[in-house]
């Protein structure tokens, strides 16, 4: 009998419970996890694959409107924070950890963006319809789960923003915008937020970055676990360092210069750049050759 260490225990118990709960899809846990994540193969990319992968990323945004996906999603959560300032500035503490972290879930987020893109990849023609076609996936399942994983990690980085302001602005919230950004700016509690948070979420980032550059493209496109999934983003950051963080500030950025307008420039951000992260994801793991090595296509 094989002896394994807890993490890959608690794993094998919860792959269990969903398969009696009759979980549909890819487990999170496979007994070959760790061959299929070692026969997944890594390239080294630079600088220009980013620039392609965000240029096919834009393209395939103005070719499928897949805007509209995010209008949905985006105008109610500015509706949400436009009517807490109304009320009152509880919610100014919050705007750029929050703004930031849709790095974190952005990955989940685009998922039916992947879909998108990968069929138009295969010549199909694409309505932003074909997002949806993510629900039938034999993957579904697995994805879920790592979804729900990234949104727990996004939550507990909120949480820990507002630790932050509470141990140096806080805990009494700002009495107006013009205020709060002469004491973040001015004051050296105001600095000390900056550079803890900055320090924090950078590890946040990071972490993020690690475990899902690929991984969710990864499962999507291919019959493999959430385990191997993130390994093989792991090995993609551990490979290509240097173009990952690149793509990490890209990424950060974009979205943080989206979320500026009151978050409604994210339903242009959000969408091109997860179009772009599959192309990414393509040229990572085998310059956009349809197949890479014995792991087999999800259909």
């Amino acid at each position: 009998m094989t002896i394994r260490n807890p993490v890959e225990w608690s794993l094998w118990q919860l792959n269990q419970t969903m398969h009696a709960a009759g979980t549909v899809g890819t487990s999170l846990y496979h007994d070959d996890d760790a061959e299929l994540a070692q026969s997944i193969p890594i390239s080294r990319i630079g600088m220009r694959d980013l620039r392609e992968a965000l240029a096919r990323g834009l393209d395939d945004f103005l070719s499928n409107r897949s805007d509209i996906i995010f209008v949905a999603l985006i105008y109610p959560l500015a509706g949400i924070v436009l009517s807490q300032i109304a009320v009152g500035y509880s919610m100014l503490p919050i705007i750029f950890p929050l703004a930031s972290g849709f790095a974190l879930i952005g990955p989940f987020a685009a998922t039916g963006l992947y879909e998108m893109s990968r069929r138009r990849e295969r010549g199909e023609t694409i309505t932003w319809v074909e997002a949806f076609g993510v629900f039938r996936s034999p993957a579904f399942g697995s994805i879920v789960l790592l979804g729900v994983i990234v949104i727990a990690f996004f939550l507990l980085w909120l949480l820990t923003a507002m630790w932050i302001y509470d141990l140096t602005l806080g805990p009494d919230y700002p009495t107006s915008f013009s205020t709060f950004l002469h004491e973040v700016l001015t004051t050296p509690a105001g600095w000390a937020l900056v550079a803890i948070g900055s320090g924090v979420g950078f590890i946040f980032a990071l972490l993020a970055l690690a475990a899902t550059s690929i991984s969710f493209p990864l499962l999507l496109d291919r019959n493999v676990g959430v385990m191997a999934a993130i390994n093989a983003s792991v090995r993609a950051f551990l490979r290509n360092p240097l173009p990952m963080l690149a793509w990490g500030a890209i990424v950060t950025l974009a979205l943080i210069l989206g979320s500026l307008p009151l978050l409604v420039g994210l339903v242009v951000v959000m969408p091109v750049l997860g179009h772009a992260t599959w192309h990414l994801y393509r040229r990572i793991t085998g310059s956009d050759r349809p197949n890479m090595g014995n792991v087999p296509e999800a259909s």
